[in-house]
């Protein structure tokens, strides 16, 4: 008997179950024991090309899956049967798919349309041809079945009132965000979310790595213009009109986005590069709100997972320097006799400490954890960087306030150099000196990954703290050696011209350059996915704790972290090309993705009895691959496009799916 072939279960109706679900949604919480056993449950077909959006109705009654095949289907999830198959209209792929009410379906697609309908009745409530370029995402607020946000490739956010009668001309005042005012002539709008807790809070990903976290209450709609209507030129021709009537005084036009209105974040290692030209390109995926509605999850393309807390986030560590705050001398109680500081767990044989001896004591770690500890110090020993930066993980998990710990895995992230991993390393030492600021380790480790990010000034004004802080280690041959490369590095910066910044271009406005110097970083990252080949890849929290994450991947597979550690918990083969979408019900450990595939699969715990589920991928390896991958060119990335399972992987490029 199937999991859902209960004759009890049939017989209870979608009300009843959501009634007893959200009695008891305080309790269930996706647990370790939950995922370890996460399992395919069953695979729902209909569609006749990629799927390319899912969508939960609110009380999870009904499943929504849209299609490059113009077609909307809605599933009853627990019967697996198809309810409704819709013919939406749309001329090009539909790319996102929102319930209003459970009586209102949305849609937007590449033929730069967004639609609203009534799914029993099938009058149209909306036919909105505004954008002038693909509509990839559409948002929704809680307890607001009017209102709709759509994010279109033409740089634009447009809030849609179904209440009001809509045509679609220069008269509309329904531009929310416009892009190309901030960002340059070629500012795209990717993703969107609206803060389930504070809907005024609505979050927009371009075609950069900033996320924009707007406050809708300080922004008042604007006007679509005559010439925005006429693509293919509307880009450059908005682009001219803003600085025709900035010269002339005819208003500025960031005006209606007021600097208190929006706030950015970023990874710290993306924006502190000086011109923000990163290669390969980034972009935002995708946005998700925590159910508290405190944290943003984002997905981003060429790039890592990211979480940012939007209440407390802070600035990128190198802007917070602790050097700027005791270049000038030290805290109280750090000078010795002879009017230096000295370290007071350092080894004095005038050598850096090894990377596996401690530079402090182990702060009477607990026995499990010491244990990881040296077991992680023996990987580094054995080069498996990755299998120590998972233990390290662990351990800090249950330890967060050991500096050893931290400056271990700094060590493990620089040397096994994944994107971003120096950066972290950064971090983690910051953080070891912030709990010992007398870790000679992390000194040293401070300097050497601030030169391996090329920051020479900043590797070179911590060198300097370190010689002074630490004299017995200051003639090393450790420190003689970085301390020539820094010389180099700084001679090198003397002698190259400094690069104007493109104000029309890639610069952006005076705001966007000032948001973007003050972008606020993130708390936690999460690695072992690939996203290069498809700009609709899916991020989102499993559970209403959000203990755990989900994200689908260039290789086919979905990955699940443990938001805690940041380790890899699961990892299961979703599609056999790329998977974009994870969608968890609202209430109930069940999960839906699609992909390439014109297939849906569900996804929820198996039955403890010792089966094994044919679809688990090794995901340390995944992830191992993932990131060459992402670091390969385009050719390289061709000849990885290998499945787990031996085989070529299907055609990515076909001509159904390449619009995505």
């Amino acid at each position: 008997m199937g999991k859902r072939e209960d004759p009890l279960w049939k017989l209870t109706t979608a009300r009843e179950r959501d009634g007893i679900s959200r009695k008891f949604q305080s309790r269930l919480t996706v647990t370790r024991n939950l995922v370890d056993r996460l399992g395919l449950e069953k695979e729902l077909h209909g569609h006749m090309g990629c799927v390319n959006c899912l969508e939960w109705s609110k009380d999870g009654s009904v499943l929504a899956s849209a299609s490059d095949d113009l077609h909307v289907i809605l599933w009853d999830p627990f019967r697996y049967k198809q309810l409704q198959n819709i013919t939406t209209g749309h001329t090009g792929n539909i790319f996102s798919v929102k319930f209003l009410s459970p009586e209102i379906v949305a849609t937007c697609a590449a033929d730069a349309s967004v639609r609203a309908r009534n799914i029993y009745g099938g009058t149209s409530l909306l036919e909105c041809a505004c954008h002038s370029a693909r509509v990839k995402r559409l948002a929704v607020a809680p307890d607001k079945p009017h209102l709709l946000w759509s994010a279109g490739e033409d740089g634009l956010i447009l809030q849609h009132d179904l209440r009001m009668p809509h045509r679609c001309n220069s008269d509309c005042s329904n531009v929310l965000v416009n892009l190309l005012n901030h960002m340059g002539r070629y500012a795209e709008a990717k993703c969107l979310a609206v803060n389930p807790r504070r809907p005024y809070q609505l979050a927009v990903g371009a075609n950069d790595f900033y996320v924009r976290l707007y406050d809708t209450r300080m922004i008042k709609l604007g006007r679509l213009q005559d010439f925005q209507m006429n693509a293919p030129m509307s880009r450059l021709m908005w682009e001219r009109q803003n600085v025709r009537c900035s010269r002339a005084g005819q208003g500025d036009p960031d005006n209606n986005i007021p600097r208190a209105a929006v706030q950015y974040f970023a990874p710290g290692h993306l924006s502190m590069e000086p011109q923000e030209h990163t290669f390969p390109k980034k972009a935002a995926t995708y946005i998700a709100f925590s159910h508290d509605g405190n944290e943003l999850l984002v997905n981003l393309g060429s790039e890592q997972v990211y979480l940012y807390d939007i209440n407390s986030s802070r600035r990128p560590v190198l802007v917070e320097s602790f050097i700027i705050q005791h270049n000038h001398g030290y805290r109280e109680g750090e000078k010795g006799k002879n009017g230096t500081s000295e370290a007071k767990n350092g080894t004095n044989n005038g050598t850096v400490p090894k990377e596996g001896s401690n530079g402090t004591v182990d702060q009477n770690l607990p026995d499990n954890v010491r244990q990881m500890k040296e077991a992680a110090n023996d990987l580094v020993n054995k080069t498996n960087y990755s299998g120590a930066v998972t233990l390290y993980n662990l351990a800090i998990a249950e330890c967060p306030d050991c500096a050893i710990l931290y400056s271990n895995r700094a060590a493990a992230l620089m040397r096994r150099g994944w994107t971003g991993d120096t950066y972290a390393a950064i971090r983690d030492c910051y953080t070891a000196i912030k709990l010992d600021s007398n870790h000679v380790k992390s000194h040293f480790r401070l300097a050497k990954g601030l030169m391996d990010l090329k920051r020479a000034r900043e590797a070179h004004e911590c060198l300097l703290y370190f010689k002074d802080k630490f004299p017995k280690h200051a003639t090393s041959h450790a420190v003689f050696l970085l301390q020539k490369d820094i010389g180099e590095a700084l001679e090198s910066m003397e002698t190259q011209p400094d690069e104007a910044t493109d104000e029309e271009g890639q610069g952006g406005s005076a705001l966007e350059r000032q948001l973007r110097s003050s972008a606020l970083d993130y708390s936690s990252r999460f690695l072992g996915h690939c996203n290069t080949t498809t700009d609709i890849k899916e991020a989102n929290f499993l559970g209403p704790d959000a203990n755990y994450l989900a994200a689908g991947s260039d290789d086919g597979s979905m990955f699940v972290w443990c938001r805690r550690s940041g380790n890899i918990v699961r990892c299961l083969r979703a599609d056999e090309s790329i998977l974009n979408c994870v969608q968890p019900h609202p209430t109930l450990f069940l999960l839906a993705t699609s992909g390439i595939e014109a297939v849906v699969r569900l996804w929820s715990p198996a039955p403890e009895d010792g089966s094994t589920e044919s679809r688990l991928v090794d995901g340390p390896s995944a992830a191992a691959v993932n990131q060459q991958r992402m670091r390969s060119d385009p050719f390289e990335a061709m000849l990885l496009n290998i499945s787990f399972a031996g085989g070529p992987e299907r055609d990515i490029q076909s001509p159904v799916c390449r619009a995505t």
